[in-house]
């Protein structure tokens, strides 16, 4: 709730381009860069709606948890479709407080970016 997701910085630094497009000159007015990004800006708050409002829609709108560890054991196709190392996995996973792989029963990379852990007990 309180970082950036992949989307967000992506919609930042769209804006940033047509701004500056619109002040360099690029376009025929500045007016043209102003509508640039208002649809960027009204596009994304529109499909965060439609994922607030229809859970459903979510499924097409934002990208599904990917599992990084199963019950102790590193998830290699899903490390390298998310494009994580062991070794960055592992500074994730001592930054919640676990230094033993086995100790963990399920690590995900969430859509936001972040790594969640599910711990053995």
């Amino acid at each position: 709730m309180g970082s950036l997701g992949p989307s967000d910085m992506l919609l930042l630094v769209l804006i940033a381009d047509a701004a500056q497009n619109a002040m360099a000159g690029e376009y025929k007015s500045v007016s043209d860069g102003a509508v640039l990004v208002f649809t960027l800006v009204f596009w994304s708050a529109a499909s965060n709606r439609v994922a607030y409002l229809f859970p459903a829609s979510r499924r097409f709108l934002e990208p599904g948890r990917v599992a990084l560890i199963k019950d102790g054991q590193f998830q290699l196709h899903g490390m390298r479709r998310e494009y994580v190392s062991k070794e960055e996995l592992m500074e994730q996973l001592r930054l919640q407080g676990v230094d033993d792989i086995s100790l963990v029963r399920r690590a995900y990379m969430e859509a936001s970016g972040d790594v969640s852990v599910l711990k053995k007990y």
